[in-house]
């Protein structure tokens, strides 16, 4: 077994630590979600807490770690008979990204459980990670399904398994820990809402910091055990804290006082439904147990909103995440004030609310490393200052400072034509390990998804030749069948956005952004990958390889310039390319081009017929687009609608694109295709 890094260790990230921390002494906070870029000790940091969660004591041979003094009376391997129990050190249980709902729940053996009547059962992860702790690395990459099961086993503290009206219930309580990367998309807004905490961490632009972290890491690198056995005195410290905070907790006084600052803060910043106040009491009195005090104070009423309110504000992807510190202050004092002054906080300590997480220049040697904390920006954040202010090489005269987007609005459904197989989502049809039965076929490996009437059908002729004598249907291996489901898949939508001179005028590049916009939003709420191409002057440009992270799609989309030429042409090769690449890296995902013109193409030797040609391409290789006419006025060319027949897609324009639209019938890809 590996040597864990010392949770003591870490240099900096404060929240990160605290975040952690206060899970640990209260589990009832509801987790923690750890957003930032890559290399920033994330997944250090909650590895190395499970060395300091406290022992605990198990039902010896019971497979769902029930506890001796109060077991699970509705334990698969139950009754349990009082007996002392056997001491082990606290689980660290980690759930892949590409785990299946039977790794995670755990599974039946629906053979023996239709044959025998016997329920059969092999836990999963959930039941694994009970009275220990669930990291979830990448959670945002995890398919939806699963993480719905998961927060609902998180919220009620158990897990249920139902095949064909067998089921199976065991206590699941664990302390969830989740971390992701922004850049690689983020959560649904109502599974934020499910984590208790979440807190942000970025790597330090202080040299003598990140100099720490290196020196750090490079003498854990060299000998695991004799680095952790210099912070060993401040690990078993940490730990005592731990324990002395669990036991203070049940005595910690939340008054009505606290408990009206609360309530008003969370009012104030307009967070949905009550569960922010709940997570909030519970915070500030984990604050008060960590600090050692039995009364909660103001302090860690302002302590607990930084921590529970940030990822609870968010109404779409593009609002940015934190929360205003001089109105929660605000805030806090005029609830104090209702209250004729409101209570006198007691001295919080030497270590303050958050206090208690070891100083990170003391300790022995400091030669030790957590994880090297290079920062790369990747592909969030958008431009630069002044990149759009700068034209690419090509870009000509009539350049144009970028715009800003109009307001977005619910767009109609855009969808590829066929069924697929990719991954989980909303938008196209696709054969998915969830959605509505269709029709029913042999198991290739272990049976998931039993069709119980072709499993039935398939038995029933042999029951004679099987001796079969009494009620009970003798069922065989290759009588099972797996049912066959019909959902929906997330698709890649290819953005190519004319960003010419014909297109700048300043109303109408707004109203395009605005629908690019809407359409991104859309992507979103879709589990779509996105990726957005540009094209002006004397080329295009690849402005956003395809990502899960449609935040960023906004933030190029919105320091877009205009002016100049029109390649149409030379965007819609640049998709053609960007398209070929993703058909090899993920050859299940289909994609969806959306071209965003007026049209017109200019510039070159004969650019109507070489961008007519770039169309039909797309059109021989079977890709499904949608053109949006972005012409306006009264004279109309029609361009928009010739480039639509090439790609052998349809076109709406910006006023159809519009879900309350009556301007016109939505324009169904298939439909259109059926028409040619």
């Amino acid at each position: 077994m590996s040597t864990p890094y010392p949770f003591t260790a870490i240099v900096g990230q404060d929240d990160l630590r605290l975040g952690l921390l206060l899970n640990a002494v209260s589990p009832a906070v509801g987790g923690v979600l750890v957003r930032g870029e890559k290399g920033t000790a994330k997944s250090t940091a909650v590895r190395a807490l499970a060395a300091l969660m406290p022992e605990v004591t198990v039902v010896a041979g019971c497979r769902f770690s029930c506890d001796p003094q109060a077991p699970d009376p509705a334990c698969p391997d139950g009754p349990h008979e009082a007996a002392p129990g056997v001491p082990r050190p606290a689980r660290t249980v980690e759930l892949p990204v590409g785990a299946s709902e039977d790794r995670l729940v755990g599974a039946l053996d629906i053979e023996r459980a239709l044959s025998e009547g016997v329920k059969a059962f092999e836990p999963g992860l959930l039941a694994d990670a009970h009275r220990g702790i669930l990291y979830v690395d990448e959670v945002n990459l995890l398919h939806d399904h699963l993480v719905d099961l998961l927060l609902d086993a998180a919220a009620m503290g158990a897990s249920y398994v139902e095949r064909e009206g067998v089921s199976v219930r065991h206590a699941a309580r664990f302390l969830l820990v989740g971390t992701m990367n922004p850049e690689e998309g983020e959560l649904r807004p109502q599974l934020l809402d499910r984590f208790g905490l979440t807190v942000e961490v970025t790597a330090s632009r202080e040299t003598d910091e990140r100099v720490e972290v290196v020196r750090r890491r490079l003498a854990y690198d060299d000998d695991p055990a004799a680095f952790a056995a210099l912070w060993a005195d401040e690990e078993a410290a940490l730990r005592e804290r731990i324990t002395a905070a669990r036991a203070l907790l049940p005595r910690v006084v939340l008054g009505d006082g606290v408990l009206r600052q609360i309530a008003a803060t969370c009012a104030a910043f307009e967070v949905d439904g009550m569960r922010a106040d709940i997570v909030m009491a519970r915070t500030a009195t984990a604050l008060a147990a960590w600090a050692g005090r039995d009364e909660v104070v103001a302090d860690d009423v302002r302590q607990a909103a930084l921590l529970a309110l940030p990822h609870r504000r968010r109404r779409n992807p593009f609002d940015a995440p934190g929360l205003d510190e001089d109105k929660l202050d605000d805030t806090l004092r005029d609830a104090a004030d209702e209250q004729g002054g409101g209570d006198d906080d007691p001295d919080p300590g030497p270590d303050g609310p958050g206090g208690g997480v070891p100083p990170q220049g003391a300790g022995p040697d400091d030669g030790g490393g957590a994880e090297p904390a290079g920062a790369d920006d990747g592909v969030s954040g958008g431009q630069g200052p002044g990149e759009g202010d700068a034209p690419p090489a090509g870009g000509g005269a009539g350049e144009r400072r970028p715009v800003g987007a109009g307001e977005p609005f619910r767009t109609k459904m855009l969808s590829v034509p066929g069924l697929g197989e990719g991954a989980a989502g909303r938008r196209s049809r696709a054969r998915t390990e969830h959605g509505r039965t269709t029709g029913s076929r042999r198991p290739e490996g272990a049976l998931t998804k039993l069709h119980l009437a072709a499993t039935v059908q398939a038995a029933a002729p042999h029951q004679r030749a099987r001796g079969r004598s009494g009620r009970g249907l003798v069922v065989r291996r290759d009588d099972l069948r797996q049912a066959t489901r019909e959902g929906r898949e997330g698709n890649l939508v290819l953005f190519a956005v004319d960003a010419s001179g014909s297109m700048a005028a300043r109303q109408r590049m707004s109203a395009v952004k605005g629908a690019v916009l809407s359409l991104l939003l859309d992507a979103y709420q879709r589990r779509d990958k996105v990726g957005l191409v540009t094209f002006r002057g004397k080329e295009a440009e690849v402005a956003l390889p395809p990502t899960s992270s449609v935040d960023a799609a906004a933030a190029r989309l919105e320091s877009l310039p205009t002016g100049g030429r029109t390649p149409l042409a030379a965007g819609l090769l640049k998709a053609h390319d960007v398209l070929r690449v993703e058909r090899l890296r993920d050859p299940s995902r289909r994609a969806l081009l959306v071209v965003v013109t007026d049209g017109r193409a200019t510039g070159g030797v004969e650019p109507v017929a070489l961008a007519a040609r770039a169309a039909r391409l797309h059109a021989s290789e079977g890709t499904a687009s949608v053109v949006v006419d972005c012409e306006s006025g009264y004279v109309r060319l029609g361009l928009a609608a010739e480039l639509a027949r090439d790609l052998g897609g349809s076109a709406v324009t910006l006023d159809e694109l519009r879900a309350d639209s009556i301007a016109g019938l939505v324009k169904d890809i298939t439909a259109t295709r059926r028409a040619a």
